[in-house]
């Protein structure tokens, strides 16, 4: 008997990790795929990092690091909050993770319970919701259209609150929208959340830097909210780190210990090595962030230029991250030979098989009427890519 946890049997595997498995089988096919469907920069690490990480083995950090991290890692993350952000924390308001992934989940599921509701704004990324379902709550989603450009308002967010919600994820800059929360917007949510003191906001930044707008804008700035307000960022979108596996979180000093009890017992520190390398991210020179940050503002540029080119496609211009996210349904009950486009995830099994693009539908992002492209990829593929797109696109009838 193959029985498996009801728990395991509630979640939904992960759709982008799938159509990145897909692109990759049909390129082993000698097929020229041209890959959009991963979030993650095409740059390599800065040589400084991985000077440090050298040095690192060199000094013998090989063995098991505190729970949390290394001190010096934890004030370095420390002196970022407090320099870039202009936010106060201590060493001990923070618990890294390997990733910024398990550190949103670590902070779901210290705070969840049975029933509770966790708001998620939609278009989402795939994970938020099957996370809060590990934790056994109830994700409750606000759903937000290309129209008021991928972003909740107040209002919104008032009428979801129910006495059952437990928590907030809010993500900016956006995974898969790319849009970016302004001062005054993340002001106003704040002052909502200030009416309902039992609702926690797990801020999810790791985007941060990645941003076209200017300042980043947290909402752990606003004092009505702080203490409810658990930081999630990381070193892999920023600093070409995602490999590396370094995340945390930054918040009031019990949740962090909650966090480290957990992650106690289920993998203890993240990677010495990586510490050491995520610890250089942070002290040393932050050029090659800045340069990265120009690339993608460039193909951000080129790639809304493309699109807007594309009859049938609806985009926004977004103001962070590396995505976009074209509303297609206008492709919808259209058909090439025996194939029929029934919603964004047929369409981006289209553009696979057809015009070797890997793109993700939107459905697993909470918006079945979009797809989602990652432009952390060459200008010259960028071009390309939307050529194909262009090409498949308009053989549908």
């Amino acid at each position: 008997m193959k029985q498996l946890s009801e728990r395991l049997n509630r979640l939904s595997p992960s759709a982008t990790l799938a159509m990145s498995q897909k692109s990759n089988e049909l390129k082993a096919q000698g097929v020229d795929v041209i890959n959009m469907s991963v979030g993650e920069p095409d740059f390599n690490t800065p040589e400084h990092i991985k000077e440090a990480a050298k040095q690192a083995i060199d000094d013998n950090f090989s063995r098991y690091s505190p729970v949390p991290g290394y001190p010096a890692l934890r004030n370095a993350i420390v002196a970022k909050l407090k320099n870039e952000n202009g936010l106060d924390y201590t060493a001990a308001q923070i618990s890294c993770a390997n990733g910024a992934k398990q550190s949103v989940c670590n902070a779901i599921m210290v705070l969840v319970n049975e029933g509770d509701e966790v708001i998620v704004p939609a278009p989402y990324w795939v994970s938020y919701p099957e996370m809060v379902k590990m934790a056994d709550g109830t994700p409750v989603i606000i759903t937000a259209g290309i129209d008021q450009d991928f972003k909740i308002t107040p209002a919104q967010l008032e009428a979801a609150i129910t006495p059952k919600t437990k928590a907030l994820l809010l993500c900016s800059p956006s995974n898969p929208t790319g849009s970016v929360y302004s001062k005054e917007e993340l002001e106003a949510l704040a002052e909502v959340l200030a009416k309902h003191p039992q609702v926690f906001i797990i801020a999810d930044e790791i985007y941060e830097h990645i941003n076209y707008i200017g300042r980043h804008e947290s909402i752990a700035q606003f004092e009505n909210v702080r203490e409810r307000v658990i930081i999630v960022n990381g070193v892999s979108k920023a600093y070409a780190m995602t490999g590396w596996r370094i995340g945390f979180v930054a918040g009031p000093e019990w949740i962090v210990k909650a966090i480290n009890k957990l992650q106690g017992q289920y993998t203890s520190g993240p990677c010495s090595v990586s510490q050491k390398a995520a610890e250089a991210a942070y002290t040393g020179t932050q050029a090659p962030v800045e340069e990265m940050r120009q690339a993608f503002e460039r193909r951000r540029d080129l790639i809304v230029k493309l699109a807007k080119e594309i009859p049938g496609m609806e985009v926004n211009n977004p103001q962070g991250a590396f995505y976009l996210f074209p509303k297609c349904d206008s492709f919808f009950g259209k058909s090439a030979g025996e194939r029929i486009i029934q919603n964004a995830d047929d369409l981006a099994m289209y553009l696979l098989e057809v015009g070797h693009v890997a793109c993700v539908g939107g459905t697993s992002f909470g918006a079945p009427e979009c797809i989602r492209m990652s432009y952390a990829t060459s200008d010259e593929n960028i071009v390309e890519a939307m050529r194909r797109i262009k090409e498949a696109l308009a053989e549908l009838q």
